[in-house]
Parts: structure tokens; sequence; C-alpha cells
């Protein structure tokens, strides 16, 4: 892994008026924003995120997937600022940065309902 592939460790660099944010238009950046929810395992997560902070083990256990699987997607989650972590000891514990994620998760389930059976038959979005 390059340096480059780790979370940013400031706010101003993970801002969207960072360098690499101040280069994409809004309809762009927002785009990778809606791509970096687009995962079945990032929104498992992000869903138990929002129950409450859990530990790396707990996530692994309740998604059914790798560590490593689970890593990488937490740290794309953090690097995109919608999860947070801190050590406590030798474990992990991962927690949601801002109450709008749930927010964004409760009306995008509430959305789905509605919207369930285009979604599911599109021929564009796979």
């Amino acid at each position: 892994m390059t340096a480059s592939s780790f979370p940013p460790t400031s706010e101003a660099e993970s801002s969207p008026a960072s360098s690499a944010g101040a280069r994409l238009s809004e309809a762009d950046l927002l785009a990778r924003f809606f791509r970096a929810l687009g995962d079945p395992t990032r929104l498992r997560l992000l869903s138990l995120l929002s129950e409450r902070e859990r530990t790396v083990t707990e996530l692994v256990e309740a998604v059914g997937a790798p560590q490593g699987r689970i890593s990488t997607h937490l740290g794309c989650l953090r690097w995109c600022g919608l999860v947070t972590a801190r050590r406590e000891g030798r474990q992990m514990i991962y927690a949601i940065t801002d109450p709008r994620v749930r927010t964004l998760l409760g009306t995008a389930d509430a959305m789905l309902r509605d919207y369930a059976a285009g979604v599911a038959s599109c021929g564009v979005i796979r």
C-alpha cells in the first residue's frame, strides 16, 4: 500500500476544497460521493455503524466478509470522511463521523421502498 492510498490525516486534506476536489466539477464530486456509498459492503458497514460504534472484529463478524476486505472498505469510508477510527488498546473502534450519514441512509431506504422495482430492473446500472 502506498502512502497516497492512506486516508488523509487532516480535514484540509480531505475537504472538497482540496486540490483534487478543486479540479472536479460539483457534479463530478457529488458522483464520487455517491460512488463511495455505491458498494453493498460499504453500505452494510455504514448501516451497522449507524446503530453504534463497533470494532473491526464486530464488523467482520456482522458482515461475514474477510478482515482484509472490511479494512479496505473502512479505509475508503475514512478517506471520504464518513467514518472515524480511534484506537483503544489493540482494537480499532469505528464510528459514523456525521449524523447526516444516518439521515441519508434513512432517506435512501424510504425512497427505495417507492422505487425498488425500477432500480432492480434498470438495465444501465449494474
